[in-house]
């Protein structure tokens, strides 16, 4: 059973999020997906994100109404970049193309530590229907929704 690693600010939780999510739980198989959400403290609470617990519970509720079995996840609390991925022995590392360079740097300090490496999922933006990738900055601007889709300018 694989051990799986995913984590995120999980703001505006959209279908780029989503894939990430799915991606986990696809390569977990039966093994345990383990989700950590960026704390307040990491944030700085410098651009209008959600608290911890406002995101928490939204996330918590997307799992459960894509109904993954609740023993087969662990949402945790991320305080640094790497979390809990380079102490404990997970066999994946599921990330965008934005949080890479931190896969990149976990698996270089596993190695320094002697520790195996961990393989490293790659799972590409989602594209919103002007082709740049969705992004909660974009949806927190009003210029899409969390699917991606434009959203009209009513002042026209």
């Amino acid at each position: 059973m694989s051990k799986v690693a995913v984590g995120g600010t999980f703001q505006y939780l959209h279908d780029g999020h989503a894939k990430l999510i799915e991606k986990a739980f696809e390569i977990a198989e039966n093994g345990k997906v383990h989700i950590g959400l960026t704390s307040d403290e990491m944030l700085q609470k410098s651009h209008g994100i959600e608290d911890y617990e406002s995101r928490r519970a939204k996330l918590l509720q997307y799992l459960k109404e894509m109904r993954f079995p609740e023993d087969r996840y662990e949402v945790t609390r991320l305080n640094d970049p790497c979390g809990p991925s380079l102490e404990e022995d997970f066999d994946y590392i599921i990330v965008s193309p934005e949080t890479y360079p931190v896969a990149l740097k976990i698996n270089r300090i596993r190695e320094n530590k002697g520790r195996k490496p961990l393989e490293i999922v790659y799972v590409e933006y989602v594209m919103a229907e002007d082709g740049i990738p969705i992004s909660s900055t974009r949806i927190a601007k009003g210029e899409i929704d969390r699917h991606g889709r434009m959203k009209k300018d009513i002042q026209s």
